[in-house]
């Protein structure tokens, strides 16, 4: 029986405590692969602590591919590196500081499934009003001033104060550089690999990465996904000296990637002497147990180069993310890159570091993880309970703003679209997201849910009963 002293475990929540030991006795070995650990009920009991501590430790220890459910049986450790610290990455103290206009209207949509959106209208305005005010009346001379070419100190501190909270990830702020969103950070990081790097992409993925990259001069090649992410098999096999992925929460499929196969991929850059691009697309709207750490925090060669964005968590609009370079690449980005001047207005930079600082946004993110929980479950037991739910299947991580419904229909897809347009829905496919002519993601959709209101759900439902059904 797994035997923990919970009395000592400082200002950590029961269930936190519990994953972290049970995570060390696994890396350093107490705990065997293929071992069975106790039931939640037994291991509860022994402990002293609720049934729902147990279960909360052992689904995150499962999300990160620490151990691995089996029906009927339990749970049982997983092959793991005994190598691998779950320390940060030590900060060096050394470190120093087209194709033309679409001027046509968008259309009135009755249903959009397929626009990734976030819900606004819970945004705290008055909030950031009065930060602006008070960054307007207090900040003056350094808001006409030029910024560091990294962004405004306050913010890359504020963001490293975020990291280290947050996500586990430990960082210092000559690390970070700020950027008008991802698609700036993604032509920056090409820049900085050179236009003979050749780097893999995730397929099936979000094109506008392939495209950005392509059109900075970088050659991609997507790689395929199983069912845990990039296949280093298929990373060895491509030449590739560079990789970007999304471990925590994959878009469209929703893949996490476990530990393991985390461990793998930091193994290829170290022998490869390549980069990893981490790009941690809404990891911050997990929906049970903590987010998954980042890959960059098991990082202990500087190969990972970890990038976010608020566009998820505040608004698209918000046009401002962040990469956390690792030393070695900082010191490249710095003698080949450090002329570039900030791309970040001052005033948002100010307003978003006192955001930061005194605790709106971890409020924010709060309110809207129950949110969108709630506004989640309610659109999934919608779609259980329509017209067309036996022609169904629903596939979601419990995390992130969309999920995948795979549809039995003997439409292709390019009809269902046809048919839905007529209708005024729009709809998003699978196979819009990859590179290779293949029928294994047909008949999929990409369910964008964030911008559903409840009070919408049963007309949607009609919609789509009138598209799906024969």
């Amino acid at each position: 029986m797994l035997t923990y002293s919970m009395e000592n475990r400082g200002g950590l929540t029961l269930y936190e405590y519990l994953y972290r030991r049970i995570r060390e006795d696994i890396l350093s070995g107490v705990l065997r692969v293929g071992e069975k650990l106790p039931s939640k009920r037994a291991l509860a009991e022994h402990l002293g602590v609720s049934v729902i501590t147990v279960e909360g430790a052992y689904q995150q220890l499962e999300a990160e591919g620490y151990i691995r459910a089996r029906p009927r049986s339990g749970f049982f450790v997983a092959q793991v590196e005994r190598s691998t610290a779950q320390a940060a990455v030590p900060v060096q103290p050394h470190l120093k500081e087209f194709r033309g206009w679409d001027t046509s209207p968008e259309p009135e949509w009755k249903l959009d499934l397929k626009t990734n959106r976030v819900d606004a209208t819970r945004f705290p305005l008055a909030a950031w009003a009065r930060l602006t005010r008070q960054v307007l009346a207090e900040e003056g001379p350094a808001l006409l001033s030029p910024l560091p070419n990294q962004g405004l100190l306050a913010l890359r501190r504020a963001i490293c104060a975020d990291l280290r909270d947050y996500r586990g990830l430990h960082a210092a702020p000559e690390q970070i550089v700020v950027g008008a969103g991802a698609e700036y950070l993604y032509m920056l990081l090409a820049q900085l690999l050179g236009r003979d790097t050749i780097l893999a992409v995730e397929d099936p993925g979000y094109p506008k990465i392939r495209q950005v990259y392509e059109n900075s001069g970088v050659r991609c090649i997507p790689l395929p996904l199983d069912s845990e992410g990039m296949a280093p098999a298929a990373l060895w096999a491509s030449g590739a000296q560079a990789a970007h992925l999304s471990p925590a929460h994959q878009y469209p499929t929703g893949l996490v990637t476990p530990i393991r196969r985390r461990q793998e991929l930091l193994r290829w850059a170290e022998e490869r002497d390549g980069v990893v691009i981490e790009d941690d697309y809404d990891s911050e709207l997990r929906f049970t147990g903590r987010p998954i750490p980042p890959l960059q925090s098991i990082d202990r060669g500087g190969r990972v180069t970890y990038l976010n964005t608020f566009s998820q968590t505040i608004a698209p609009s918000m046009r401002m993310g962040f990469v956390v370079l690792p030393p070695r690449l900082l010191e490249q980005y710095r003698q080949k890159l450090g002329f570039y001047a900030c791309t970040v207005p001052a005033t948002e930079q100010f307003v978003l570091a006192r955001f930061l600082e005194q605790g709106y946004y971890e409020r924010h993110l709060a309110r809207m993880r129950t949110e969108y929980r709630s506004r989640r479950a309610a659109v999934l037991e919608a779609f259980r309970r329509s017209p067309f739910a036996s022609r169904v299947h629903i596939a979601e991580q419990g995390a992130g703003l969309h999920f995948l419904l795979r549809l039995d229909t003997d439409r292709s897809d390019k009809e269902l679209d046809e048919r839905a347009r007529a209708m005024g829905v729009r709809l998003g496919f699978l196979s819009e997201y990859t590179q290779r002519r293949t029928t294994e993601y047909d008949h999929t959709l990409v369910v964008n849910y964030a911008g559903l209101e409840r009070a919408y759900l049963p007309q949607a439902m009609k919609l789509l009963t009138e598209i799906f059904v024969e």
